[in-house]
């Protein structure tokens, strides 16, 4: 009875989740530069029957594909701070511990100045992300220490360290008139030049991470509990937590190799999830995705429409994050 009704009320949380994701996406089909007000929405969307013929233009090739990377964005670092910060035992841990935003950084920079295209500083950003990991396993593997956790976060330290350096680097020999400013605005976050062809280069990668994160979020529970415990009921405490690391690190380095670097999702929406969906990882990441999804459509809609240029998603999500972490940290003090 007990299993059967936290079942039901789990499933309840996440339907209303994604009730609330559903109207934010509608809604956003609306907002911008170019407003479409509710009733054009509807009826473009159920009759077909649109007054302005810059209308379906504007959705199909504008609105639905910003709608769509804002989901997978905001619901990628979601899970992965989720994962991270049950991995690690650690609620201040964010997707960006093991160097994977850093390594993207400096991809992108590298390729901006190389000249290298769209398609380039996208693979670039992802491939030298995915490096900067396999850099803080590979340090931390060379490391002898009881706490295998610590040394992996110090192993990341290090890395983004490194990273961040290179990327100071690339802005130093930048031209400070062309490729400077597309750094700079890259390394800030922008959905604005996505499009279909980069969601379907970050959809799957999205989707094969999540997939074995969802698949593991029992021995996650465990994993929370400490290794001592998760040995006793015989689990492969290594694989699985190289498992999560991938999977987490993949979805990261995918929308950030598109979207630019996007600080305080992966690190505010786990927290914010964790207060109304518990602290059970079977909810809790498919909870952290809508509601990160639905986070990063509402920092989009508000970076289109506050102002007359848009405004770098970093900023809004700084500006937002930041006080919101305040709030988490008396709330756990008071507790």
């Amino acid at each position: 009875m007990f299993i059967s009704k936290r079942l039901y009320s789990g499933v309840g949380l996440l339907a209303l989740l994604l009730t609330v994701l559903s109207a934010t996406a509608v809604f956003s089909l609306g907002v911008g530069r170019y407003p479409i007000s509710g009733g054009e929405i509807l009826r473009y969307l159920f009759c077909g029957d649109y007054g302005d013929e810059n209308i379906p233009v504007l959705i199909r090739e504008v609105r639905i594909p910003r709608i769509i990377g804002a989901i997978l964005t905001g619901g990628a670092l979601s899970v992965s701070g989720a994962v991270y910060q049950g991995l690690f035992r650690n609620p201040i841990v964010s997707p960006d511990i093991l160097g994977v935003s850093s390594g993207a950084g400096f991809g992108a920079a590298l390729a901006i100045v190389l000249s290298a295209g769209v398609a380039g500083t996208q693979f670039l950003a992802f491939g030298m992300g995915m490096i900067a990991v396999c850099l803080v396993l590979s340090i931390s593997r060379t490391v002898n220490g009881h706490d295998k956790i610590l040394v992996l976060v110090l192993s990341g330290m290090i890395v983004s360290a490194l990273f961040g350096a290179l990327i100071s680097l690339m802005k130093y020999i930048a031209d400070a008139e062309t490729k400077l400013p597309d750094i700079t605005f890259w390394l800030m976050g922008s959905f604005s030049n996505i499009g279909m062809n980069e969601i379907k280069f970050i959809a799957p990668i999205v989707v094969a991470g999540l997939i074995p994160a969802f698949l593991c979020s029992w021995k996650l529970n465990v994993l929370s509990f400490g290794e001592e415990e998760a040995l006793t009921m015989g689990l492969n405490t290594r694989k699985i937590r190289i498992t999560l690391i991938v999977c987490a690190s993949l979805m990261t380095a995918s929308v950030v190799s598109v979207t630019g670097l996007i600080g305080w999702t992966g690190l505010i929406v786990p927290h914010f999830t964790r207060f109304i969906a518990g602290s059970n990882n079977r909810t809790l990441l498919p909870a952290a995705f809508i509601t990160g999804a639905a986070f990063m459509l509402g920092v989009d809609d508000l970076a289109r429409s506050i102002m007359p240029v848009e405004i770098p998603l970093g900023i809004i999500t700084s500006l937002i994050g930041a006080p919101l972490f305040f709030v988490v940290l008396i709330t756990r003090a008071k507790n």
